[in-house]
This record gives C-alpha cells, structure tokens and sequence, in this order.
C-alpha cells in the first residue's frame, strides 16, 4: 500500500482535485441482482447535540463523515463485483446490494434495517402468522460495525431469521445463539481480545491497572469479562468505573472527573479502556481539560483507529495507546479498487449515467444515502487506506456468497432452477461453515465466531493524526518487537505499574490491605525457599534438601554412596579385571582342550561351564559401585548367586566322582560314575540353578531390597544404599551354595590320592575351602563396617571367593595344559578306568590301563 504521499498525489492526479466538483459515491451504493445483500455502514456521524435534544421521532442529521465507514462500503462493493464477476461461487447469478449509513446511532440504523425487512417491491413489512414463505428485500445483511448497533438489529433479524454478519461487532455476548440465532462475525469476539489484553499486561509485569469501561452493553460486558480474568491472573484493577456516553447529567461526570482524579494521584500508569469511540471521545476531552498525568492506555479495537479520538486536540499528551486490532488477510487490489471507484466519482459522464437510472424505492424513504460521501477529503481517504484493515467486510460477502452456494447446490456450469432462496433457508447452510476469502480459510463456530490472529499496534505521532504501528502479534500467545515500542517516559523506559515493588530474591509477600498486589517483603529463614514470586509464605525444603536464608531455592544434599571414581573401587576393577581375564584365559584353554583327559578328568564341557558361571560372578560385582537404583539393588543378589551355585554344582559333581572312586567298591563305583556324567549330571546342575532361583525369588518377593536414603549421617550429605530389610532372608540365599560347598569339602578333605595320578581332591578342597572361609568371614565384617562400605564388602568378597575358586582348582590344570603338556595323559588324569569307560566319557578317547603307575 503507498504511503500518504504517493497516494495523495496520485488520487490528485486521477480525481483532479482543486476544481471543487463533488463527486457522486452516494449514488455507487445500489445495485440490483438476483439476490441482494443489505450492508449498514457507518458513513457518518451526528452532532450529540441533536441526538440528545429530539423530542419527535424524527431522523437525525448526519453531517460528520467517517471515511472508515466508506471504505467499508467500498470493500463490501469490490467483494460483490469479483464474486459476480468470477465463476466459482455463483455461476449465472449476479449479487446485488443496497448499503446504508447508520450513522453510528440505533435510532438511524433502523430505518434501514425495517427497509431490509419490508416485503420485496414495497417500504412495509407485511404482518404475518407465518414467516416461512416471506421474500424480504435483502437475502442477508453486511454489518453493522458497533457491537451497540448490533445488540438491537440482532435481535431484529433474529426473529426473521435473517442471516446478518457483521464486520466490527466484538462484544462476547452476540454469540449467545438463544438470543441472536442469526449474528455472525468475521472478527473475534471481545473474550479473545481481553486475552491478549491480559498476556500484554503480564508480559510487562502490570499488575496495578485502572479498568474503565463505556456505559453501554459493550463497555459493561467487556468490563466484566475483564475483570474476571484479572482476578484469575494476579492482576489487581486499583479502580474501575463507566464512562457514560454524554455528558448531560452533571452528577454523573462529576464521577468520572472523581475516578479521573483517583487515577491522577495513584501510582496506576496503566488504564485499560474498553469502550465505544464515543465513550473514548469524552473521557480524553475531560483528561486532557484536567491534565491528566500521561499513562499507558490498553485500547479496545472499538477507538483504538477512531478518528473522532485521533483528531482530539491534545491527544499527543495523553501518553502512549496499545490496542489489538483483528488482522486479515492483504487485499493488494483494494488501494487501486478505491483510486478507481473514486475516479469514476469524478467522471461527469459517469454520473450522469447513475442520475439516469431509476432510483430505487427506498430513496423516497431515506433520502440521500451518503450525501457527505460527496464531499469528501484525498486526506481522509489517504488516512484510512494506511491504518484500516478491509478484509473483514470483504470476508462478510465471500460467507453469505458461500452459504448461497451452498444453498443453491451450485457447480462450475451453474445453479440449477429452483425457487428464490429465503433468508432462513440460507441461514441453515451458514452454521459451523467453512469458507474462502482471499487467502484464508475461515470457518464459523457454534457461536458464529471466526478464528483471526490480532496485531498489537501502536499509536505514533504524526501530524496531525497518529499512525498505527504494528509491534506484535497474538495467536494464543503474545510475540513482541519490544524494539519498536516507543513510550511516552524519560528515555523511553517501559513504564512500571505496580501497587509495590518486586521483592527481591528470598522474600514472599505479606499482602497488606485488599488488593493482592499491594505487599510488603519478608525474608526466608534458612531451612525455606520462595517458591514463586506469587506465594504468600516461604516453602519449607524437604528432607533431602536445605537452604541459606533468603535462598530462591533449596540444595540437594550431597548423596554418598560408593562411587566409581573411589580407590577403593578402583583397586576392586583391577582386581575384577585380573579375574576375569584369567576365568576368561582359563575357559578359551579348556574349549581348546576340551576333547583331552586334563579336561574330561575336569568335567569336560561341566568344567567350560562352571568356568563360564565363574566370569558372570566376577561381573556381578559391577552391581555393587555406583549409585543404587531399584533394578540394581534387586539383581545384586540373584545376579551373584545364581551363577556361584551352577559353579559349585560342577565342583559338587567333580567331589562326588571323586568321593565314589575312592571310597565305594568298584562295582558300585562304576555304576555311579556312569551316573555323575553325561545328561544326568546337567540335570544336577539345573535342578541346582531352580532351586537357588526359587530361593532368590522368595527372598525378592519376601524381603524386597530398596534403596533407602539415611539423612542423619551429615546435614549436607546423604547415604544411599540397599537396605537389606532381612538378615537371616539373606542368609537363605546362601543356603544351597554352602550346603554344596559343604559337601564338596565333606568329600574330598578324606580322600586319599592314589600314586601316580592326578589328585582332583586336592584342588576341590581348596576351592570349597576358599569360598567357605570368604563368606563364612563375610557375614561378621558385613554386620559391623560402616554402611557406607558395605557395598565394597559386598564386591570384595565376590571376587575374592571367584578368585579362590579359580586359583585352587582350575589354574594348576591351566598351568599343567601349557607347561607340562606331557602329563596331559589317560594314565594321568583317567588311570584306574577301563577304555570303554574313556570312549564313553571323552568320545573317542583312548583306553585307559588299570593300575598302571607312572
């Protein structure tokens, strides 16, 4: 859009300005077509004066123009024509229009209004029982734009059902479908624009605000919407009060001069004013007469682009205005549309032609539609074409083109024949509607509302009127370009407006009279926090916490637990790390040696599997470091004992071999031995591991460890550890471990060795003997260390047992499988037993000679 300049001097240019023609727009807001659309457009204004002193009910003069209103029109006209002139919405039919001015007043907007009723070809409505088959004039009507306005043609139409959807009516309560079924807008309703008031107070931490309001239903209900919000959102309204309409009663602005006064002298810097442009108009008359300090002034969109409030004299001392105004979508089109329109209103030609046609009815009624349209200023256009957003009329048409379309069952090719479509029938096709204008998608709500974004704008001076500078934007939630604000105070600092001021850290609120904001500051002892700015006494910190004093926050304690970064645990994973690569070493010699007598005198595969269990029990001591957790502290056990009891159960059956050829007569010993190897022996070995997991079952299920938190070692620490809530449920755990350990060191402590071969009694006693003395030394240095080591107890007694195992049993076979590979013989390791036993053993081994000595 062109700047005032550019703009000015090319209508100049095109109108030839300067030769005083009047222009003929009165005459360009009529038009027929198959279906015609009623528009109420403020083109004008009345002195209050004749207003307030009729005594006949007798119209008023209208003698002030508002170009707002003009352009208005103008965008309802270039919305008709592109719709008559495209092909998608109404194909075949032209839309026809008949505005009228309002003139801002109920007394003048029903005229036109009874006109819009009264039956199609005469000035009357016909009185009927039933309105079903009624044909009025107009189909729909485009406006009106004051929610004053709309609070009585709504209630009009409504009994007709005639569908009316205004460009500007915000008030809340128009959406109430009980009491206006018809009313449609394509502008939000005032509850959304009282949000984004209430997000621009909080995003500049006002909460100390004066709230005024007009004396009207629009003025009363925003008021009222607004301060119900305010006490739900920590904003105090320090006074509140109606701006009346006149001033003709002297008691009545005697208070607002009152309420002007109170605002004066208290610390408010912020007025939220939500009222009609008239209500606006006479409350700045009085603040500017009784100076008026300046202050921040929250507009509703009903003055904030008034030029009956922008043109006051003195207005530029008033301070700065912020206000939300609806925003729609670009119309490039719309600049050039009205440099036309108003170039045809200058053309002789042109309105000779308007002259010639047959006025319509309702001009032996009302007269003159617009006669100061006439006689309008390249200013006042220029002016209205920079700050005014069109696109809410022009979106009114594409909704009623919309439901007719609708309604009309219309395609590309055309509408198909059927009677004349009456108001109701088209208000039926425009609940919940979607529809297109411009480039926007728009629907209707259930309470006939449209969904819009607002623009934040801000007045800045321009003589001589201001213009609107957009500085954010709401769409749920408030964006700002804080850059661009300009305020009214001594270098341009955001004005404060607050009962009392922020307590500073570490202190909360002792509210002090009746407003919520109004506050002295009490410091929080040590021990308590302020938990928000908004709480009212100080938060005391959990156990696991503390404070200094004045402290916004509590700290935790510092936890202590045994840590990976601990020597101690750090001398632990050498040790676990030297283990397991031996376990592993051990495991990769016996795999590769598994068919050779050293192994299967071991076991054989038993023997690669008890090694196998003995790493998994070196790595569960990784459970122990680190800071417990509920996963951890119930796998400690179950992880530890479960692979230490499939361990033993190999020693277990290696001892009983052992035990049955020595002390048993050969023929019950070669009955056995087939028994303790083979499937038989897997079979000890798992029925083993279910018994232990049952054991470590029931213990979890029974004595479920926890991981616990002791707050009395330290004030600033806190032990964390697995709390063990049963000793002896702990001691079960062992139970099937020691008695197999037991039994193993039963058998093998007496045996005797025989000459010349491998004493596999010796290594089970020792490695038996191992595990028996780490735990049996466990129990009494676990129930009397400290608790916080008790975890490195724990681990150090895991791999010190792995490690015993390991050293007395399986590295001496180790050491004789890589340094003395020679004694890696059947006579050795298998003398005393038959070759056939051998074969059945080793599978495919050599036979073994009895009593042979080496």
């Amino acid at each position: 859009m062109p700047g005032p300049a550019v703009l000015g001097f090319s209508l100049a240019t095109l109108l030839g300005f300067g030769t005083g023609a009047p222009l003929c727009l009165s005459q360009q807001l009529r038009m027929p077509g198959n279906y015609v659309l009623g528009g109420l457009f403020p083109l004008g204004a009345a002195e209050e004066a004749g207003l307030r002193t009729r005594t006949q009910p007798s119209s008023p003069v209208c003698n002030r123009f508002s170009p707002l209103g003009l352009l208005w029109a103008l965008a309802m006209k270039m919305a008709v024509e592109e719709i008559n002139n495209g092909s998608t919405l109404l194909p075949g039919l032209q839309l026809g229009y008949d505005l009228f001015d309002t003139c801002s007043e109920p007394v003048v907007a029903m005229k036109p209004s009874l006109m819009f009723l009264a039956k199609a070809g005469s000035c009357s409505i016909a009185a009927y029982c039933d309105y079903a088959r009624y044909q009025p004039r107009v189909l729909a009507v485009i406006g009106p734009h004051s929610s004053e306005l709309a609070l009585i043609t709504g209630k009009f139409f409504g009994f007709f059902l005639m569908p009316q959807v205004s460009y500007g009516a915000s008030m809340d309560g128009l959406s109430i479908r009980e009491t206006f079924p018809s009313f449609f807008r394509t502008v939000p309703s005032d509850r959304t624009q009282l949000l984004a008031v209430m997000k621009l107070l909080q995003e500049f931490s006002w909460n100390w605000v004066a709230a005024l309001g007009s004396d009207d239903e629009y003025g009363r209900q925003g008021l009222s919407i607004f301060s119900s919000m305010a006490s739900t959102q920590g904003i105090c309204i320090a006074h509140e009060g109606l701006v009346p309409l006149s001033s003709a009663n002297d008691l009545v602005m005697r208070k607002v001069q009152a309420l002007l006064h109170q605002i004066n002298q208290s610390n408010v810097q912020v007025v939220v004013l939500f009222a009609s442009a008239h209500a606006a108009h006479l409350l700045f008359s009085y603040s500017i007469r009784f100076n008026l300090s300046p202050k921040v002034w929250v507009a509703s969109e009903a003055w904030l682009t008034s030029d009956l409030v922008m043109e006051l004299p003195g207005m530029t001392q008033m301070g700065t205005v912020l206000g939300f105004l609806h925003q729609g979508d670009l119309l490039p089109n719309f600049s050039q549309y009205v440099k036309n329109r108003l170039h045809l209103a200058a053309n002789p030609a042109f309105c000779a032609s308007l002259k010639a046609e047959q006025p319509g009815l309702e001009e032996h009624v009302v007269g003159p539609r617009c006669p100061q349209c006439d006689h309008i200023t390249l200013q006042n256009v220029s002016a209205g074409l920079l700050h005014h957003r069109p696109f809410a009329a022009y979106a009114a048409v594409y909704s009623v083109a919309q439901a007719l379309h609708n309604t009309l069952q219309c395609s590309s090719s055309g509408c198909p024949a059927r009677e004349p479509v009456r108001p109701w029938q088209l208000l039926e096709n425009m609940y919940n509607m979607s529809f297109r204008a411009g480039g926007l998608e728009l629907r209707f709500d259930a309470g006939g509302n449209v969904n819009l974004k607002y623009d934040l704008k801000l007045w800045v001076w321009r003589d001589p009127t201001p213009e609107l500078r957009t500085v954010g934007t709401f769409n749920g939630s408030l964006w700002l370009q804080r850059s661009k604000i300009c305020w009214h105070t001594h270098s341009n600092r955001v004005p404060v407006s607050q009962c009392s001021q922020q307590c500073q850290e570490g202190q909360v609120r002792r509210v002090k009279g009746f407003h919520s904001c109004c506050y002295d500051c009490v410091d929080c002892k040590p021990g308590s926090y302020q938990h928000s700015p908004e709480d009212p006494t100080c938060t005391p910190c959990r156990k696991d916490q503390w404070s200094p004093q004045r402290s916004r926050k509590c700290f935790s304690r510092r936890h202590t637990f045994l840590a990976w970064g601990d020597p101690t645990v750090l001398v632990l994973l050498l040790l676990l790390g030297l283990v397991l690569a031996l376990v592993l070493a051990a495991l990769g010699l016996f795999v590769h040696h598994r068919n050779s007598p050293l192994v299967q005198a071991s076991g054989g595969l038993l023997a690669c599997f008890g090694l196998a269990c003995l790493g998994l029990v070196c790595l569960s001591g990784l459970l122990f470091p680190g800071r417990p957790s509920p996963a951890s502290c119930l796998a400690q056990q179950p992880l530890c004992h479960l692979p230490l009891t499939g361990c033993l159960s190999t020693l277990f059956l290696q001892a009983a071999e052992t035990f049955v050829e020595s002390e048993l007569p050969p023929s019950w010993a070669d009955r056995l031995h087939s028994r303790l190897r083979g499937p038989c022996a897997w079979m000890v070995v798992v029925l083993a591991l279910l018994v232990e997991a049952a054991l470590c079952a029931w213990y979890l299920i029974a004595f479920r460890p926890e991981v616990v938190m002791d707050w009395h070692v330290l004030p600033t620490k806190a032990l964390v550890h697995c709390r063990v809530h049963s000793w002896a449920g702990l001691g079960l755990v062992h139970t099937l471990n020691a008695i197999l350990a037991s039994l193993c060191f039963l058998g093998t402590f007496l045996v005797r060795s025989q000459p010349g071969r491998y004493s596999r009694a010796r290594g089970l006693t020792f490695a038996t003997l191992a595990y028996l003395i780490t735990w049996v030394s466990f129990v009494p240095l676990l129930a009397n260390v400290q608790v916080a080591h008790q975890p490195a107890v724990q681990m150090g007694a895991v791999l010190f047992c792995a490690l015993g195992i390991l050293v007395a049993f399986h590295l001496p076979k180790c050491y004789l499988l890589v340094r003395q590979p020679e004694l890696n013989t059947p006579e050795f390791f298998l003398g005393g037993r038959s070759r056939d036993a051998t074969s059945r053993e080793s599978s495919g081994g050599e036979e073994g000679t009895r009593g042979k000595s080496e």
